[in-house]
């Protein structure tokens, strides 16, 4: 889930709480939180990590279930702090974005929440989730008839078959892997080097699709988990006769409930109804409003002044990745009339103080700053017990398997970092070895990150040298390989209920490459290893091998230090209608909102 930026916290829609943003299994782009009775918050993390549901075409069939007392009409006013690094399908891997294309774009198949914590996967644009043959090597869709682009296309197989190929290109780098390495392994673009625009495609024996509604997945193993990986906002559908390649990412074609009226990259964005979007095709969203209005630029202090006041503007308004900001909670959850406009819920983003082994190769010097840095004075900046948890690994409290107990650094005895212990570490490293370059995001956020890293790692005995980061683009410029910074704070969260959309994507040396979310450039035999067999597994069985290698990784190899779990709590304006917390994206759920009045 996805990163939190948010990118899973990349998280899978996922998947970052640093300042940023993530979705289900990707990148984090902002932490949010709770409550403060943390083992209570970690026993309802624990419902996230239940199996997902696979419903049948019953299911998969529109409108979506009507939101009580919901009304049509009017406009919401969205308030971001950093822009939207992609609006590229095939480049959206963090949860801002994630959440926009919840409201633009349609995939095969999507998730669908009940509202109390279960999520199951539905065919979106396909008749059903999928069906399998070949013992799951074989996976099967039909497109529903109805569905069209914006511009009143219908959408055939041969825009299925596109929106893979052309995942192959290299202009998109930035969103996941799953599908193209499952089709054609970890050098998947050597496979279709111009990503399917030229005269060359995937065979028939990988890809296929035999009529304009039927597409056929072929894998040379089992892939239990492709209804799910479908569902990420990545594999959206981009219509190939409007492909633009790089110039799509500024200019989108829609399917979904709304498009693109204007965007004005890093400071607006306006979205109108979609005429062309059928609500007896899609099962899961609603088009109640008239349209969103997107305000860039806000700072989370702003966004939480103007929703606490509730005064015109932003009584309509909602945070899309921001939480309430840190100094003002206590303003928030002491006025019953302001707190009852809320949604808390635990994330799937573990935030860690990830290394650059390509240049931090020392991991006496690793291990230093991992004792050293300080969770509690982090958690304070994102709100206490309602921003976050100390993280004792790398595993969140949603993840199957999660081990409450495991903390090879003591992070749970010393949560303020263990400066005795660092500092013994420290003895015999030459003193180039302790200066280290920090980048941090250029947001509020990002600021009270860059205190807390500075000062635990100076009384530890290093020398750091802060460097500022745009926050949009923050995940992409660490995610260079030749990025010129020692450490940098990154979130992952799952992308669906597995150790395995943490571990692969993170921690697997098939992934470095540039824009991977491998950001320590992590590149272990023993790792991958584990990786492969646990793939090949049943999910009990994988278990035992995802925990060895997750306790290989964090002992033996040491690429991130393991900082906070993060919590999400929002503020909404009154005259929104609908609002909930949303257990796949780990925000506010954007497919049920209405304006009250």
């Amino acid at each position: 889930m996805n990163t939190l930026n948010s990118r899973g916290a990349r998280a899978a829609l996922v998947a970052l709480a640093a300042g940023s943003l993530v979705l289900t299994g990707c990148s984090e782009n902002k932490g949010g939180s709770s409550g403060k009775d943390s083992k209570k918050d970690q026993k309802e993390a624990a419902v996230q990590s239940k199996a997902v549901a696979y419903e049948d075409a019953a299911a998969s069939t529109g409108p979506a279930e009507e939101v009580p007392g919901a009304r049509s009409g009017g406009t919401i006013q969205v308030y971001q702090e950093a822009g939207l690094t992609h609006l590229d399908p095939g480049q959206i891997y963090v949860s801002d974005a994630g959440q926009v294309a919840n409201l633009l774009f349609r995939g095969l198949t999507n998730f669908q929440e009940d509202g109390k914590g279960n999520v199951s996967v539905v065919g979106d644009l396909a008749t059903d989730s999928g069906k399998s043959s070949d013992g799951g090597k074989t996976w099967t869709f039909t497109l529903k008839d109805g569905v069209k682009d914006q511009n009143g296309n219908p959408i055939t197989s041969a825009d299925i078959r596109h929106t893979i190929e052309r995942q192959y290109a290299k202009f998109i780098f930035d969103g996941p892997t799953y599908l193209q390495t499952w089709l054609s392994g970890a050098d998947y673009r050597k496979a279709l080097p111009d990503g399917g625009f030229g005269d060359k495609h995937l065979p028939a024996s990988v890809l296929d699709t035999p009529d304009e509604k039927t597409i056929v997945f072929h894998f040379d193993t089992a892939r239990p988990d492709l209804p799910q990986t479908l569902a990420m906002p990545g594999y959206s559908v981009v219509p190939e006769e409007t492909d633009t390649k790089e110039k799509y990412d500024k200019a989108p074609v829609s399917t979904g409930p709304y498009k693109i009226a204007e965007y004005k990259v890093g400071k607006s964005l306006k979205l109108v109804k979609n005429e062309q979007w059928d609500p007896k095709t899609d099962p899961v969203r609603h088009q109640y409003v008239d349209g969103y209005d997107f305000d860039f630029g806000v700072t989370e202090s702003t966004q939480t002044k103007r929703l606490i006041s509730d005064q015109g503007a932003s009584k309509n308004a909602i945070q899309l990745t921001g939480a309430v900001e840190s100094t003002q909670i206590q303003d928030v959850v002491g006025d019953p009339a302001v707190s009852k406009r809320t949604i808390k819920g635990y994330q799937p983003y573990v935030m860690t103080l990830t290394f650059n082994l390509d240049r931090v190769k020392n991991k006496k010097v690793r291990d230093a700053i991992t004792y050293a840095v300080n969770s509690k004075s982090l958690i304070a900046g994102e709100g206490g017990a309602y921003g976050g948890d100390v993280a004792p690994n790398l595993f969140a409290p949603t993840l199957p398997g999660y081990e409450a107990g495991y903390d090879p650094y003591g992070r749970l005895k010393t949560p303020a970092g263990n400066l005795a212990k660092a500092k013994e570490l420290l003895k015999d490293v030459p003193a180039a070895e302790k200066k280290i370059v920090h980048a941090y995001r250029n947001n509020e956020a990002g600021q009270k990150h860059k205190v807390a890293v500075e000062d635990a790692l100076t009384k530890a005995g290093f020398d750091v040298v802060s460097k500022e980061v745009d926050a949009a683009s923050f995940y992409e410029q660490v995610g260079k390989l030749d990025n010129p910074y020692d450490v940098y704070i990154t979130g992952w969260g799952q992308d669906w209920p597995s150790p395995g959309t943490v571990v692969t994507p993170v921690y697997d040396g098939d992934q470095v490459a540039d824009g991977s979310p491998n950001y320590s450039h992590i590149d272990d035999p023993k790792v991958q290893a584990l990786i492969k067999k646990a793939l090949v597994q049943e999910p009990k069985e994988a278990e035992a091998t995802w925990k060895e290698a997750h306790r290989y990784i964090l002992e033996k190899v040491n690429p991130a230090a393991p900082l906070w779990y993060t919590k999400q709590f929002q503020l909404y304006g009154s005259n929104i209608g609908g609002a909930r917390y949303s257990t796949e994206s780990s925000y506010i759920d954007v497919n049920q909102l209405f304006l009250k009045s």
